[in-house]
């Protein structure tokens, strides 16, 4: 009896085992706790049917398999350059696996034939990610591949998200060097290492403070031991100068160790034309002389980049990275020659005289930085802790010379004069850095963090001038600047994802402390300000298709330290440039509601409040006849528009890239020149860019880019840009199972980007006619040697203080 009763509570219980269904679910991570996107999840039973169910994980490297039957299987995951993993499961439950770690596949990819895909693009909670690896544009350069980036614009030697500059990482370190150096060093470093480009429009709390945008390079995950490089150039032909970049890199791994080693050098000439016009105006509004001047500049550098890391994984758990960046520009090879001649007509347009200057200038420059790194992983999948500390020396010096003759119209000589400047800036930079991590569940995270920060800057000023050619001190023109800034930051950040929801938030405080002293003025600045950056972020997806989301952040813009020099630095005798020790810092508010269409089609309506923005005015004297480019805080910016982004496939071979914003943009400043009066600019504005993208052959290793850009006057302060355009060609062909590829191309063809600006209002009256060398023929090469498969560990470094070492060029 109790034999028959066991017999029959066995059988109910299988019963109602095979009647309830189960989930699968877990993550899937390298070695490096890394998460790994798309791998192949395949489950199959063990029955006499062999019933198989599969799926693949997402960015994050989650995957779930639901619906199944209580039984026993065989749960394998694949990917690319790593080991199968493979298990039995025996499913009465549910059952999650925090992580799935697969481990580096070692063997040769040699015989491998990677076909190349379409980039695509997925919108995050608080980013777009653009994903290139193994795309059409990973044989172009990072520049290039910005060209395609959605929301990205690149002209005239800038990159700018939304009418501002983003800042730079790569791997979530970011690259301290000004706007033309950035170009260089991008344009220089080839794209088939990298994986994906973070458009971050508006950087959470994790992401310094200062600044705008981030765009986040990020290079593929190293997959096998052994040794690669390359070698790369270009060459540029200019109206007027050549330009040239040559480089190459290196990188070794072993089971413990990852080397990386980047070296490049960027020697070139550029030239620029400029017309200017000055009307000087009395206080009767009347005119009383004109100035007309032809300035012609040619500027020579040699920019040398030298970028290493090593990594040494410890054991599995901890790991330690020492990172090292160096800009250099030798003195040799950094010269600046202007020659401006100026004519100078009385208020009825009648000649009175003339001066030529010929300003002859040379710099130096060391930006020296070191960082050490130490990440500790919890037993916990994900959590994780990392510490960092980092020091920068940078060493910038100038020297000038600067002769004027002033002539009668018939060419008599009036006067000469003559003045010479040396000018330095030493600044040492202290920083330490902590983040922790912490995965919540499956679906949240918990982040926070610290820093701390300390500057110290030296700037010294002498000028000489020339009394019967005997060579004396100007102590009314020199002076020494010291500077001392403490920052303190903290930040705390929470995310969390649903089906169709995702929602991030965080806060981000910052204390600053800030000593200013001008030794020969015994003027004195110091200052400190509390400062809470919070963040929000909302994503709803409609359906697979259609997306909607809303963000808002807040950003500082701290004043570059040239800003901030009090003493005036001549260009030649009537114009020079001056900072102001009391700068307040520029605070962000910027609100973002957005909607994808069909997964292809983005629509954005943008609003940025900016509080006491700091920009350079120029100024002219009225009554001294002279020019000042002065850093100041304007009163109030705001603007707002709306985007629209695509980036579709047309055919088979033909890809369409297409950014357009319309946009109002609001100025209100202090006419300095003008008793101060409040003034007020505005207009709206539109810029465009089409990028065509076709492959050719059947391997479709031969590929074209047709981009045209367009850009309507704009407004800056008071002064207003004219509208300019721009049609360029790229042509580019791989070779040798695309361990060598070349390119040819014109940028500009019809030269058509140069532009005039205008700043008419008052008492002021300015006009400027550019033209540089935009339209460029070019030549460039790339060849890759060793196991050219693997994938570089390059890092760059955190740091938000080392941007504002150097203005923007």
């Amino acid at each position: 009896m109790i034999k028959n009763l066991c017999y029959y509570f066995s059988l109910l219980l299988s019963l109602s085992s095979f009647s309830q269904e189960y989930r699968l679910n877990g993550y899937v991570k390298d070695a490096n706790d890394n998460p790994i996107a798309y791998a192949n999840i395949v489950i199959t039973s063990l029955g006499v049917a062999k019933d198989a169910n599969g799926t693949s994980t997402d960015e994050n490297g989650y995957f779930i398999i639901e619906n199944l039957k209580a039984q026993d299987y065989i749960l394998k995951v694949s990917f690319l350059g790593f080991k199968a993993y493979s298990t039995r499961v025996e499913l009465d439950r549910n059952i999650h696996f925090d992580a799935i770690i697969l481990e580096d596949n070692l063997e040769t990819l040699d015989g491998v034939t990677v076909v190349a895909k379409r980039p695509t693009v997925k919108r995050m909670v608080d980013r777009l990610v653009f994903n290139v690896e193994n795309s059409t544009l990973s044989n172009d350069n990072i520049l290039d591949v910005l060209k395609h980036t959605p929301g990205v614009l690149v002209h005239d030697g800038t990159i700018t998200i939304k009418q501002s500059t983003p800042t730079i990482y790569i791997n979530d370190r970011r690259v301290h060097l000004s706007s033309s150096e950035v170009q260089q060093l991008l344009e220089g470093t080839s794209a088939s290492n990298v994986k994906s480009i973070e458009v971050i429009t508006n950087p959470p709390a994790k992401y310094e403070a200062e600044g705008a945008a981030v765009l986040n390079i990020v290079t593929s995950k190293n997959i096998i031991a052994g040794y690669h490089g390359s070698v790369f150039g270009n060459y540029k032909q200019g109206s007027e100068f050549p330009k040239y970049a040559l480089g190459t890199n290196h990188f070794f791994k072993t089971k413990k160790l990852n080397a990386y080693l980047n070296y490049s050098i960027s020697p070139r000439k550029d030239f620029r034309h400029n017309d200017e016009s000055i009307n000087f105006i009395d206080n009767n509004n009347q005119n009383t002389s004109s100035w007309e001047t032809d300035f012609k500049r040619t500027r020579e550098t040699a920019n040398q980049n030298i970028n290493s890391n090593i990594d040494y994984d410890i054991n599995e758990n901890n790991s330690l990275g020492f990172s090292t960046s160096m800009l250099i520009t030798p003195r040799d090879n950094t010269k600046t020659s202007i020659n401006s001649l100026t004519e100078v007509f009385d208020a009825n347009r009648v000649l009175d005289s003339t001066f030529n200057t010929l300003n002859r200038k040379v710099d130096e420059t060391f930006n020296l930085a070191f960082t050490l790194d130490y990440t500790h992983k919890f037993k916990r999948a994900g959590e994780k802790l990392s510490v960092s500390t980092h020091h920068t020396n940078y060493d910038f010096s100038s020297f000038q010379n600067v002769d004027t003759d002033y002539r009668f119209p018939n060419n008599m000589l009036i006067r000469s004069n003559r003045f010479q400047t040396f000018s330095s800036q030493v600044i040492k930079l202290y920083t330490g850095q902590v983040d922790y991590e912490l995965p919540i569940g499956e679906s949240a995270e918990f982040e926070a963090g610290g820093k701390v920060s300390d500057i110290n800057s030296e700037s010294i000023l002498t000028q000489f001038i020339f009394e019967n050619d005997e060579k004396i001190e100007d102590f009314q023109n020199s002076d020494t600047f010291l500077y001392d800034e403490t920052n303190y930051a903290a930040y705390i950040s929470y995310s969390k994802d649903w089906t169709n929801w995702s929602f991030k938030s965080g806060l981000r405080a910052e204390y600053t402390n800030i000593k200013g002293n001008s030794l020969e003025t015994n003027q004195n600045s110091d200052n400190d300000y509390l400062k809470l950056f919070p963040s929000f972020y909302l994503l709803h997806k409609l359906n697979d298709d259609n997306e909607l989301y809303f963000n808002y952040n807040k950003r500082i813009y701290r004043p570059r330290y040239n800003q901030l020099n009090p003493f005036k630095y001549f260009l030649n005798d009537n114009a020079y440039v001056t900072g102001d020790p009391n700068l307040k810092p520029q605070i962000d508010h910027i609100f973002t509601l957005g909607y994808t269409l069909n997964t292809k089609y983005t629509f954005e309506i943008y609003y940025r409040y900016e509080n006491d923005p700091t920009i350079q005015i120029t100024f002219q004297d009225n009554e001294a006849n002279s020019l000042k480019y002065i850093n100041t805080n304007t009163d109030v910016s705001i603007s707002y528009g709306l985007d629209f982004i695509t980036n579709t496939r047309v055919v088979k071979n033909w890809s369409l890239y297409m950014l357009s914003s319309f946009f109002y943009y609001e100025n209100r400043f202090l006419a300095l020149e003008s008793n101060n009066l409040a003034y007020e600019t505005d207009r709206w504005s539109v810029y465009s860019q089409v990028v065509n993208s076709f492959s050719f052959l059947k391997d479709k290793s031969l590929t074209a880019d047709i981009s045209f850009l367009y850009i309507s006057p704009i407004v800056g302060g008071p002064t207003i840009t004219s509208d300019r355009s721009g049609l360029g060609i790229d042509l580019r062909k791989t070779f040798c199972d695309n361990r060598a590829s070349l390119s040819i191309g014109i940028t500009d063809i019809f030269n058509t980007q140069n532009f005039t600006q205008t700043t008419k209002y008052l008492n002021q009256d300015v006009f400027l006619n550019s033209r540089i060398e935009n339209r460029l023929v070019a030549f460039g090469f790339n060849y890759k040697f060793g196991n050219f498969r693997l994938n570089t560990n390059k890092k760059e470094i955190n740091l938000q203080e080392r941007d504002r070492l150097k203005s923007s060029n």
